[in-house]
């Protein structure tokens, strides 16, 4: 089992840089930060830029893996966001970890005055951007000219990148999916699979949790993949629990994602109020018993 923590872009530089310092010297094996302009109940409150706040991340440490837990199309065009993203990985020395998903349905989809989109177009646009990404994070070949592409959705003409990948042949891609087109997607171009908790009764976050991991095997099956060579990442937390309120309480859902077949888990960093409330002791003893948990 792997571990993540999951630290929101709320803090101002050095308050920050301290969580990611810390996420490195805990011992957790990959650290991410959301993927918004806004969210949800948190949306009056302090929240900074993505890229920069994982560029920072990089500069203070060394060994952990950095993502972003995740990257959508709801306000990102594929070329952009290929090259700011690659250039990340190029200050941490090949660390990044791309989180996908297709974007949901709150602030960030319509803060740029776009329409509301179908479910069908919603993924329609996704397997675009991740396509598009997984071409330009390759980046161009010798005397290509760059990369080109014409979708529904998204164009490139002859986009540059930033040169040699920092990770060959790009830099992992973890994709959140729970319905079949999206699971059968994350089969064929994900390096990872990323799924969440429902935020109702805990019990039925456990059998999605299995029916998900389910598809996802069936979908590899189906392709004649491994299931095994992919990362199966599972997002302990929803409004409705929290796996660092208490140590028994993480212990437990480790245990359970484990039993299921999940090879990572995501928590997420106690705040000081409201969502994800707890104690930082908490985690200062989750963190002490990692190495035993693998």
């Amino acid at each position: 089992m792997r571990f993540g923590v999951v630290i929101l872009p709320q803090y101002d530089w050095p308050e920050a840089a301290r969580r990611w310092r810390a996420a490195e010297e805990y011992g957790f094996d990959h650290a991410w930060t959301y993927d918004h302009l806004s969210w949800r109940g948190l949306a009056g409150e302090r929240w900074h830029a993505t890229v920069p706040t994982l560029t920072a991340a990089a500069t203070v440490t060394s060994r952990i893996r950095l993502g972003t837990f995740v990257a959508s199309p709801n306000f990102r065009h594929p070329v952009p966001f290929a090259k700011d993203i690659a250039t990340v990985d190029q200050v941490a020395g090949g660390r990044m970890l791309l989180g996908l998903g297709s974007g949901g349905t709150g602030f960030d989809a319509f803060v740029l005055g776009l329409p509301e989109l179908t479910p069908r177009e919603r993924h329609t646009r996704f397997v675009e951007f991740v396509e598009a990404l997984d071409a330009l994070l390759r980046f161009e070949p010798a005397g290509s000219g760059g990369v080109s592409f014409e979708g529904s959705w998204y164009t490139a003409s002859s986009a540059r990148m930033v040169g040699e990948p920092s990770q060959h042949p790009r830099m992992p891609l973890h994709l959140a999916a729970n319905g079949p087109k999206a699971v059968a997607l994350a089969a064929r171009l994900g390096d990872g699979w990323v799924t969440t908790s429902r935020d109702d009764d805990l019990e039925a976050s456990w059998r999605a949790a299995a029916e998900n991991l389910r598809r996802l095997d069936d979908a590899c099956e189906a392709i004649g993949r491994d299931p095994s060579t992919m990362a199966r990442t599972l997002s302990l937390d929803s409004e409705a629990f929290h796996s660092l309120s208490s140590v028994a309480a993480f212990e437990e859902a480790v245990g359970r994602a484990a039993e299921l077949g999940f090879t990572d888990v995501v928590s997420h960093w106690p705040r000081e109020h409201g969502l994800y409330a707890g104690d930082e002791t908490v985690l200062d003893e989750v963190a002490s018993r990692l190495p035993a948990l693998r």
